[in-house]
């Protein structure tokens, strides 16, 4: 069964994130899509929106047709990270390493976002040398230079790891601009994760608009401004 899934978007609850969650899916079906990763910043508050709304449900089945898979980028000492598939408290700081393995230990997987633009946190390729990745996001809508996303490919292709091709949308209106299409054994979080983790997947590879490229960078400096404002100077040690 071959469902089409963006694997990397984000809400309101993301500090540069504005999109509301139910628009999310109502954006979402209207594209054309068969579900979603929800993976704000550090947080997985949207996770339990959907939950307690009734958008989501435990048993990871679609909810009218829409299937939103858990998830959150994490905000590594080494770049930021995808985990699909979890529900975890902020760990915001903690490194690369460390992150993969709580991703697994709570069954999800661990896919490095954009990481060779720089200026959005790529994790750097000899920290990736080093982590049990269980795949590449080779191209994302929103990346700062095209020719990061031709790094991402080359070196997804040198180490045979699956690829996967996602949105990065912080508003509503940007999601499936890109999205990996996936052939699942079950319609489930289960089934996602599953071939995800295959290769081949075809990518849909379309970048955001310039509005709407304007508009995350936006958000990015708002997101800044306001962290200066709220972040304590040192974080947080965090418990593993």
């Amino acid at each position: 069964m071959l469902l089409n899934f963006d694997l990397h978007c984000h809400s309101r609850y993301s500090a540069d994130g504005v999109a509301e969650p139910e628009d999310l899916i109502a954006e979402a079906r209207r594209k054309g899509l068969h579900g979603f990763a929800i993976t704000d910043h550090d947080t997985c508050d949207c996770v339990d929106y959907f939950m307690r709304h009734g958008l989501m449900n435990a048993e990871g089945t679609p909810v009218d047709g829409i299937l939103i898979v858990p998830g959150q980028e994490i905000s590594t000492s080494d770049g930021h990270l995808l985990g699909l598939g979890v529900r975890l408290p902020s760990v915001r700081g903690i490194s690369a390493a460390n992150a993969v393995n709580l991703i697994h230990r709570a069954g999800g997987i661990a896919i490095p976002p954009h990481p060779y633009d720089f200026f959005r946190a790529g994790i750097r390729e000899h920290v990736l040398e080093t982590l049990p990745i269980d795949g590449v996001e080779v191209f994302n809508a929103a990346t700062t230079l095209k020719r990061y996303n031709q790094q991402a490919y080359d070196y997804a292709v040198r180490r045979g790891l699956p690829m996967t091709a996602s949105s990065d949308a912080h508003d509503a209106v940007a999601i499936g601009t890109a999205y990996t299409t996936l052939d699942v054994e079950t319609f489930d979080v289960k089934g996602v994760l599953q071939a995800v983790v295959r290769a081949g997947n075809p990518l849909m590879q379309r970048y955001l608009t310039p509005r709407d490229a304007l508009k995350k960078t936006w958000n990015n400096v708002f997101r800044l401004r306001r962290r200066r404002r709220t972040e304590p100077a040192e974080p947080a040690e965090p418990v593993l």
